[in-house]
């Protein structure tokens, strides 16, 4: 299946500047299997190993003597690793940290090499040894599940050209419009998972993808076990059951559980996160740039994975999903704000670490919250995101007066549009800003709208 990352890898092995490219994420949103594709589509030579299989290699990372290092995986590999048109690919590298250390002099030592490594738990590795991760001399790509785009790659590809060159002056017909709206809702059920993909394009049935979620789950569940002690255990159980439920929420600890301590949860999102299982999306005052430098860590709320992952969770299945009318949707509004937020952590290609924010301002009697904030160059951008076709724009109002933002993003079903709001919040206080309402679907171009909108070449009317 083609993943947009092949492109980033692409660029980096083709950089004379190449340094060893460590791949991060969740388990099974195909790390490995894009380095196979990139390796095969490109005819190079893989030299793969697998070291949760080869644990005694640690010993032999442990001495960072490079040359006994190269010769010990060659031993195993029947074959010299350094050989112009090939890829060392170090894979579940978190089972012996050392070779993450030894990265740096493989670099130093062995600059045309090229060395890809892939691990769904460095956090925990690193927790555990005393030495850090060698910045300035690996770089790294962040890899969630597919994207929509991807998605549609591999279920109906003819409709990808019409995402990849819609903007308001060319909008995307009405009838492909509407195929979209139900590849999308296929997506919430379905959702990004590799292998959840795969099966659906193979076989077209749901009942088959909810068994390989099931097991991706297991597989989840039974790594907690991994983590600490079996207290900490049944509470990863009881928040990996929680947030699903409440995507979209402000995190009250109570709610999860009122027999655990606040300190002890908080460790315990903490470690999902690192397992990159969820994603805080943390509050910001948004006064200026970089957005999370104005953060308020005790205040976020969080994402899951996956919003097929979130579904099947919560028990829903395509009969549910596909019987929701309009005003059914709009109630189903985490389910959208999880589709909009696990793009969103993923938007520069996996360039930068997975990171997202939300503005809320607290008050006694007007609360106001924009469901994401985002920068792109210059600009602040706050995202609402609206399950239905309509829906009310007061904190998005609140927003542009207090940040002074000239435009401003809603996702709904509604086909893309951009517009000119003046609005009047009372006798004395006025605002003006340029509001792109784009469907839900077309998230993974937010990118190109905005670049568009910054060049003066997407106006308001």
């Amino acid at each position: 299946m083609k993943r947009i990352s092949e492109n980033f890898l692409y660029r980096w092995y083709n950089s004379p500047h190449r340094k060893p490219l460590v791949i991060r994420g969740a388990r099974q949103v195909g790390k490995s299997t894009l380095v196979r594709q990139f390796a095969q589509k490109n005819q190079l030579t893989l030299n793969e190993i697998n070291l949760e299989r080869h644990l005694q290699l640690d010993a032999i990372f442990a001495t960072l003597d490079v040359q006994r290092i190269l010769r010990e995986m060659e031993g195993l590999l029947g074959r010299f690793v350094d050989e112009s048109n090939s890829v060392l690919f170090l894979d579940e590298i978190q089972a012996t940290p050392h070779a993450l250390q030894a990265l740096r002099y493989l670099y130093e030592e062995r600059p045309q090499l090229s060395v890809v490594a892939a691990g769904s738990l460095l956090e925990f590795a690193l927790a555990e040894k005393t030495f850090s991760m060698p910045v300035g001399r690996i770089e790294y790509l962040h890899l969630g599940p597919m994207s929509f785009e991807e998605y549609l790659l591999e279920i109906d590809a003819p409709l990808l050209p019409y995402l990849t060159t819609c903007e308001p002056a060319a909008p995307i017909p009405t009838t492909v419009h509407t195929r979209l709206l139900q590849r999308q809702r296929e997506y919430m059920l379905v959702g990004g998972m590799p292998e959840a993909v795969l099966v659906f394009s193979q076989r077209s049935a749901f009942t088959d993808v909810a068994d390989v979620q099931r097991a991706i789950m297991d597989t989840y569940q039974d790594d907690f076990a991994k983590y600490g002690s079996r207290s900490a255990l049944l509470r990863l159980q009881t928040l990996f059951n929680y947030v699903p439920r409440t995507v979209g929420q402000k995190m009250k600890y109570s709610n999860v559980s009122r027999d655990e301590n606040a300190r002890e949860l908080r460790a315990a999102i903490e470690m999902l996160s690192k397992a990159r299982v969820v994603s805080p999306v943390l509050h910001s005052h948004c006064s200026g740039l970089p957005l999370y430098a104005d953060v308020v860590a005790s205040t976020y709320k969080l994402l899951f994975l996956d919003v097929g992952l979130m579904n099947r969770a919560c028990g829903l299945d395509w009969l549910a999903i596909s019987s929701l009318d309009e005003r059914s949707f709009v109630n189903e509004g985490a389910m959208a704000e999880q589709f909009i937020g696990q793009h969103l952590l993923y938007q520069d290609e996996g360039r930068e670490s997975p990171r997202l924010c939300y503005w809320l301002r607290e008050q006694k009697v007007k609360n106001a919250e924009v469901d994401y904030v985002i920068s792109r160059g210059e600009r602040i951008v706050p995202i609402e995101v609206k399950a239905g076709k309509s829906g009310s724009l007061r904190s998005l109002h609140q927003f542009v007066l207090h940040k002074h933002v000239n435009l401003a993003v809603r996702f709904d079903l509604n086909p893309i549009s951009i517009q000119r709001v003046e609005h009047k919040l009372d006798a004395s206080t006025s605002i003006a800003f340029d509001l792109l309402s784009a469907p839900l679907y077309m998230v993974g171009q937010l990118g190109r709208l905005i670049d568009l909108y910054r060049s003066g070449q997407l106006r308001s009317d």
